[in-house]
Order: structure tokens, then sequence, then C-alpha cells
């Protein structure tokens, strides 16, 4: 009946058009023509025109139906039977009334110029300043860190940092400095600042960070780059339907065929589902997309509750997976070939595991990445591992990892427990992702120098969870020199007094990493610390090959940000100089002026923790 009424009011809006005299007004008298409210602008940007003069009242402007009915009234020429005119014209291309009725309510508000400009009430439209998702509060920096910066470093930074970061606690230091609530730099637009945020989240597969930050700036205040970088979080979260404020209410910010099929998808769960349904298929039939990606946009639109078809999803001749199709397919439950999911990279275990519709054991298969990464803590990984140990889906080589997370706890003896640690590690260099995993397991562990005769993995396993103070209990145990003083030597966080340069050497000679790396790692996490005298420092540099005194214009920047104390420009630029798939990309310079800069601009825990893992993985 609703829908009935509407148009009826929308087909008398159009017929008055057509009338030859203008209709008589409803209002109460001084209604259709009131006073002028004055204004507080005191000079108008351009000159008011002129009031028009007319014989009998005119009503107020309505989009569509008032223009077409004053232009009928006072233009003889625009008349129903006059020759020519632009109004004329525009008359003519008017559909008929039952082409009218057979639309959906979002095709009538813009045929008819009636589609909203905001989609909040005024009230409750939230400024764009300080956009973000934590405060100094509750943890991030504070709001003016960086409202003094000079915009173009600032934008540098962001889009310069194009992938993930070698550091698990890089990668979390850069996620606090991103999601903290902070002004924009001077000279730079608040939603440019959100949008360049949210789109360096997405690269380092921080997804569900991204969404939370777009969702904080209202729809009305969108631009491209914004609605990209929220196009790319809600995909990699598995949310498309999270686009759909922005979507239709500036449908125009995009023209490409995802934006389309989005378009259509979200007018479906708008209960607009004869016009998604026309859209999509007119998609198919013109090739807009690749038919997979049709297909799945089709079967979403008809999630919606009204589909008025079952949608197949042929996958025969799809050669690459994609974030629309991943996306879509994880939120439908639809199953991807597994050729597919082989070949693809490391973002779709990104995603995988930010997606709660995706099964538990592909969640947790993508687990020992995110931990690594620093996207999930190790907390997260235990608490996805229990929910799959107590699943159905518990089979395979995941069952036994269940099981020895679980004796990890609860076997009855600290040897057990150790040794379901190893088993989970792996044997040679233990997983980084499974240490993150076991982290509170070894924690746990009673200090006893006969149960492992070299803690490194242990304390490296304590570390990658920051329990420093747990790790350090171990330090009566470890031999002078080992890899496991070397890890405690940066991670201990009160020192007095500098390393024993003869612990060095003894580190340096039982090093066996590629190219000593492990060693240039400890010396540039102990000089960065103060930890090396200078002349030892000196020292250490030349045999190793270390230029400490190097400087590039990305040193210069991140020094100077650490004497001014900034710690949030200090984490960015830190997050800069930290690119990479590897460590093998990360040099002992750099990690020097990361770890020095960080600890100069307040951040030391850190600093501390990053040079730990530096050693523990080099």
């Amino acid at each position: 009946m609703k829908r009935v009424v509407l148009l009826t009011g929308v087909a008398l809006a159009v017929s008055s058009s057509l009338a030859w005299a203008s209709p008589e007004s409803l209002l109460p008298p001084g209604f259709d023509n009131p006073t002028p409210t004055p204004t507080p602008t005191p000079k108008p940007a351009t000159p008011a025109p002129p009031p028009r003069r007319s014989a009998t009242p005119v009503p107020a402007e309505r989009p569509g139906a008032a223009p077409a009915s004053q232009a009928a009234s006072q233009n003889p020429a625009s008349q129903p039977g006059a020759s020519g005119g632009a109004d004329g014209d525009a008359l003519a291309k008017l559909p008929s009334l039952a082409e009218i009725e057979d639309m959906e309510t979002d095709e009538v508000n813009e045929l008819f110029g009636l589609k909203p400009k905001f989609d909040v009430p005024p009230a409750a439209r939230r400024a764009v300043e300080q956009v973000g998702v934590i405060s100094a509060e509750e943890g991030g920096f504070p709001a003016g860190s960086l409202a003094k910066q000079p915009a173009s470093l600032i934008r540098a930074a962001l889009k310069g940092t194009q992938g993930p970061l070698v550091s698990r606690w890089g990668h979390i230091l850069l996620r606090r400095a991103l999601a903290s609530r902070m002004d924009a730099p001077e000279g730079m637009n608040p939603v440019e600042f959100a949008a360049l945020r949210a789109a360096l989240l997405n690269r380092m597969g921080e997804g569900q960070v991204a969404r939370t930050l777009v969702q904080d700036v209202d729809s009305a205040n969108y631009n491209l780059a914004l609605a990209d970088a929220a196009f790319d979080a809600y995909l990699q979260t598995g949310d498309l339907i999270g686009m759909c404020p922005v979507a239709r209410l500036k449908d125009d910010l995009r023209s490409d065929p995802q934006w389309e099929m989005t378009r259509s998808i979200c007018a479906a769960f708008a209960g607009n589902t004869r016009s998604s349904e026309r859209q999509l298929n007119r998609a198919l039939a013109q090739g807009l997309a690749p038919r997979v990606d049709v297909l799945l946009a089709q079967r979403f639109a008809g999630a919606a509750g009204e589909g008025r078809r079952a949608v197949n999803i042929e996958w025969d001749d799809v050669n690459e997976m994609t974030p629309w199709r991943f996306a879509l397919s994880a939120a439908l439950g639809v199953d991807m070939p597994e050729s597919l999911l082989d070949d693809a990279g490391p973002y779709y275990q990104r995603s995988a595991v930010l997606i709660p519709a995706l099964p538990l054991a592909m969640r947790a298969e993508a687990a020992d990445r995110a931990g690594m990464d620093g996207i999930l803590s190790s907390a997260a990984m235990v608490d996805l591992y229990s929910q799959l140990h107590a699943s159905a889906e518990n089979d395979g080589a995941l069952s036994e990892d269940t099981n020895r997370l679980r004796n990890a706890y609860v076997a009855t003896g600290p040897a057990e427990r150790l040794a379901a640690m190893r088993e989970l590690w792996g044997n040679g260099t233990p997983d980084y992702g499974k240490l993150v995993l076991t982290a509170y397991a070894a924690a746990r562990l009673p200090v006893d120098e006969d149960l492992a005769d070299d803690p490194a993995d242990l304390i490296a396993s304590m570390l990658a969870a920051g329990l420093d103070r747990n790790a350090m209990r171990w330090g009566g145990t470890v031999s002078e020199g080992s890899e496991a003083w070397g890890l405690l030597a940066v991670a201990q966080p009160e020192r007095s007094g500098t390393v024993s340069s003869g612990a060095v050497d003894s580190f340096i000679d039982e090093d066996s990493s590629a190219g000593q790396r492990k060693s240039r790692f400890l010396v540039a996490g102990l000089a960065g610390l103060g930890r090396l005298d200078n002349d030892d420092m000196a020292g250490f540099g030349e045999n190793l090959g270390i230029d400490f005194n190097r400087e590039s214009p990305w040193s210069r920047t991140i020094t100077q940000a650490a004497d001014y104390r900034n710690a949030a420009l200090v984490a960015i630029l830190a997050g800069l100089g930290m690119q990479g798939d590897g460590w093998d990309k990360m040099t002992a310079r750099q990690l020097y002026l990361i770890v020095r800069s960080l600890d100069k601009a307040g951040l030391n825990a850190e600093a501390r923790m990053i040079a730990a893992e530096a050693v523990a993985r080099g």
C-alpha cells in the first residue's frame, strides 16, 4: 500500500506539470509565500536574482514537480502541443505512468531528483577532525601528534609504505599509530588523511582496523580515495554490505564494474530486488565483468531474501583468485577450488583469518601467517585453536597441532609441556608464527637449567608476545655469548652499564646465520639502546661492515623526529624503514636508527622488542 501511495504521488506530480493553469494552493494563507528569513552572512557570494512576479501565489519549489508546473503556466511554448524547446524535449523524455508504476523507489528518486544528500540527521553528523579508532586515553598517540607536521612529509611516508613489514612488533606499532584519533597534518584535508591511513592498513592486512576507521567518517563526506580504501577494507573482511551506505548515497564516486555490481547488491538489500535483478542480468548479458564475478553478485543479491532463481557458481574457466571472488565466496559459503587457493598470495591468508564465515580449519591454517605478521595476538591465536579443538572440523594435521597446543598447557610435567612446544615449532629454525602461539605456555614453564640446555627458543617465544619479565627469569641459566644471552641482552627492561665486549665477541664467534645477520642485528640493537661503549660500537661496526654514520633523507628525518620526541611520527617513519617480506631485507644500519629513534622518543619497550625479534629471526 505504501508503494502505491508513493507512485500515485509521483504520478500526480508529473500530471501537474501538464496542466494548463497553475494549481490552487492547498496551504494556509502565508505558508505558500513565506517571508524570507534574514541570512547571517553580511554579503552573499553572488547577487540574488530579483523575485519573479506572479499573478497567483507560487507554491514552494519541489524537485521535479513545481518547476515544470511553473514552466507550463508561464511559457506557452512548453504546453502540450507546442512545438520545440528544451522544456518540450524534457517532457517528451518523461516515462509514462505505467513505466513509473513499474519503477523501484530508488529509480523514481533518481528520475525526479529526490535523492538525499545526507543519510545522517544534522544533530548526529560527525566532524572529520580526529578520525580514528583509539584515543590517547585508550593507548593511542596524542591527537595533536601530527597536526604541525608538513602534509607533504606525512603523505610521502604513508604512500611510500607499500607492503607488509618485516617486523611483527614494527607492524603492531605502526597499526597503533594509524588507528589513533589524530588531527590531520597542517594543510591536509582530514578526509584525505583518513583515506591514506586506511589504505596503508589494508596493505598491511589490517582490514578490520581499516574498516573501523572508515566507519568513523559520515558517508556524505567520502571522496574517491576514501571510498577506494573503504571498499578494499570491506572486501578484505568479507563484509561487502558495509559499503552500501556510501554506494547508495554517493553512487557516482566510482564507475568500475565492481562498483556497479555493489550498487546492485545494495539495492537488493534495500528492498529493490526487481531493479537489482534487472541490473545484474544486464551486466551478465553485456559482459560487464567476468562471468564468475557477476554470478557471485547475483547469488549475493539473492541472499537478500527475495531471490527469484538459484545461481550456480561456475569455476571452470577461472584461472586466478581475486579479492572480489574471495570475499563474496567466503560470505556466501561457496566452496573455492583448492587450485586457486594454493596459488593465491599472502593477501588471502591475512584476509581469511579476519572472516568469521570461513571454516575454522581454514582460518586456523592462516593464523600462523597472521600471528607472525602481527595481525593476531598470541591470545587470539590460542582462542582460534581452542575453538577448532572443540569443533567437528578438527582433523588431520590441524588436529595434531591443537592436541600439541593443549599439551603445552596442561601436560602432566614441564618436560612433556616443553616437548609438545618443540613439536609445534618444528625441526631446525622454529616457525615464528608457532613461537607466537606458544608464548604464554612458555611463560608458564618453571625455570630449570636441566629442562632446556639452550632456552633460546623459549625466550624468543615469550618475547614474541612481549613477556619480557617472564623471559628475564631465565637469565641465570644462559651462558654468556649464547643466542639466549643475546636475546636477553637487548630485551632487558632496565640495565645499568654497557654490555661486555667479550660476550659480544663470543656471540659473533658462535653465529652461523647467513652473513652473520644475527650478530649484525645484535650489535645494531645494543648500539641503538645505548648498551655498547662508543669504542666497542665503532670496532664491531668496522668488523661486521656496519656504517653507523652514513646519512640519508630518511635517517635525518627520523632522527630529528626522535630529537623532538614525536613518538607518532617516529612510529610512521620506522614503518617506512621496515618494509619487506623477510628480515633479509633489513639492514643493520636501518635497525640501529629505528631502535635508537624509538628509544629516544619514549618507545623503549617497542625498541627492545624489535631488537630482540631481529636477533631471533635474523
